[in-house]
C-alpha cells in the first residue's frame, strides 16, 4: 500500500482535505479560509494571465500563512483547423442569433499552456506556494526541476493507470486520482485517447495497489462519509470541488448557485461542447445543442471555449444564463451553502462521526 498519509504531514497540513482549484470559481478568500481551517486551499490560475495570477497569489499570501496549492494547465497547444472551427461556429449560429450577436469571425486560443509559459514559471518561483499542481498532463522536465529546487511540492491529476505511471516516473510528489464522477474538466493527458471512465473508488484502489505515491481521491465526494470512504480505500486524502461552490467566498454567479440548489443539479454530463475537452457540468442549452445527434465535433480546446464564453457573455446581458459553464460533479445535489471554514469543520465532524478523523 502507498505510504500516503505522510503527504499532508510533510506539508504541515492538519487535515487530509484539499479544496479543488476550480479556475474561475476559487478565490483567494475561499482558498485562504480552507487553509486557515487546517486543510489545503487551492487557486486555479490556468485561465489567468501571469499578472492576474501573481495578484491572486499575493492576495492569498496576505490572507494566510498556511500552505496552499496553485494549479496550472499543462495541455498541448490546440491543433488549429479552420474547416472544423468554421463548421462549429456554423452549428452554433442559431444560438448566437438568439443571443442577439453575430457569429464571431474567428476564434482564439484563449488559455496558454503552462508548458510554454516561462513568465508563469518565473512568477511561481518568485512567490513559492507550498504546492503547485498540474492538470491535463505534466510540464517539461526542466520546469519540474526548477519547482523542485525551489522547495515546491507537486501534485498531478491522473484519470487512469497509464497517466499515473507517467506522473510517478516524473518524480511528482502526489497523484490526484480523478474519478469520472468529478465536476469540471477531465484531467486526460490526451483527449484523443479513449477515456476508460474509471470511477473514483476503482481508480484509487488501482493506484494505491500499483504505485508508491500518495493518492488524493477526487470525484463525487461531498461529505465526511465520502472522505472516510476514500481514506478507507487507501487514499492520502480527498479533494472536493463541487462541495465548495456554494460557499459565499467562491466566485460562483447567482445563476450558478441557483442551478446547484435546484433539481437541475441532478443532471450533469461529460461534454466537450463547451470547451473542446471533456468536462462535467450541469446540462444546459449549449450542451444540449452541441451534443445533439448530427452535431459536428467542437473546435479544439481551448478554442471552442472562446465561442462558448462569447455566447454566454452576450446572452447574460439579457438575463439568459443557459449557455454558462456551470461545472459540477455527480454529487452536486448534495451541495450545502455555508462559509468555507464552517464547511471544513462540518466535514471533519462528519468524519469523526464515522471514525475517520485524523
Amino acid at each position: 500500500m502507498s505510504p500516503s498519509p505522510h503527504f499532508f504531514e510533510q506539508l504541515s497540513v492538519q487535515h487530509p482535505l484539499v479544496q479543488a482549484p476550480m479556475a474561475g470559481v476559487s478565490t483567494p478568500s475561499l482558498a485562504a479560509a480552507v487553509s486557515n481551517a487546517g486543510a489545503l486551499g487551492s487557486l486555479g490560475i490556468g485561465a489567468s494571465s501571469p499578472a492576474q495570477a501573481r495578484q491572486m497569489i499575493a492576495e492569498m499570501q496576505a490572507l494566510t500563512g498556511k500552505p496552499f496549492n496553485v494549479n496550472v494547465f499543462c495541455h498541448a497547444p490546440a491543433r488549429r483547423d479552420a474547416v472544423r472551427e468554421a463548421a462549429w461556429l456554423a452549428h452554433l449560429a442559431p444560438l448566437f442569433a438568439q443571443a442577439g450577436i453575430a457569429v464571431p469571425a474567428a476564434l482564439e486560443e484563449i488559455y496558454p499552456s503552462f508548458n510554454h509559459d516561462d513568465e508563469a514559471l518565473r512568477m511561481l518561483l518568485a512567490l513559492r506556494p507550498a504546492v503547485v499542481s498540474f492538470h491535463f498532463g505534466l510540464p517539461p522536465a526542466d520546469k519540474l526541476a526548477a519547482l523542485r529546487q525551489a522547495g515546491i511540492r507537486t501534485m498531478a491529476t491522473a484519470t487512469n493507470v497509464q497517466e499515473a505511471a507517467v506522473i510517478e516516473r516524473a518524480g511528482i510528489d502526489a497523484i490526484v486520482a480523478q474519478g469520472v464522477e468529478a465536476g469540471g474538466h477531465r484531467g486526460l493527458f490526451d483527449p484523443d485517447v479513449p477515456d476508460e471512465g474509471l470511477g473514483m473508488a476503482v481508480l484509487v484502489r488501482l493506484l494505491v495497489r500499483r504505485g508508491s505515491l500518495p493518492v488524493v481521491a477526487a470525484g463525487g465526494i461531498m461529505d465526511g462519509a465520502g472522505i472516510r470512504a476514500a481514506l478507507d480505500l487507501g487514499a492520502a486524502g480527498a479533494q472536493l470541488g463541487t462541495a465548495f461552490i456554494l460557499c459565499p467566498e467562491s466566485a460562483a454567479s447567482a445563476a450558478y448557485r441557483e442551478n446547484l440548489q435546484s433539481e437541475r443539479a441532478l443532471h450533469t454530463r461529460l461534454t466537450a461542447a463547451l470547451s473542446g475537452r471533456p468536462a462535467r457540468g450541469i446540462v444546459n442549452a449549449l450542451i444540449a445543442h452541441g451534443d445533439a445527434a448530427g452535431s459536428p465535433p467542437p473546435a479544439a480546446y481551448p478554442v471552442a471555449y472562446d465561442a462558448a464564453k462569447q455566447l454566454h457573455a452576450a446572452a447574460a446581458k439579457a438575463g439568459h444564463h443557459g449557455y454558462a459553464a456551470h461545472w459540477a460533479g455527480q454529487g452536486a445535489p448534495l451541495s450545502r451553502a455555508m462559509p468555507a471554514a464552517d464547511l471544513v469543520r462540518t466535514l471533519l465532524d462528519e468524519m469523526r462521526a464515522t471514525g475517520a478523523a485524523r
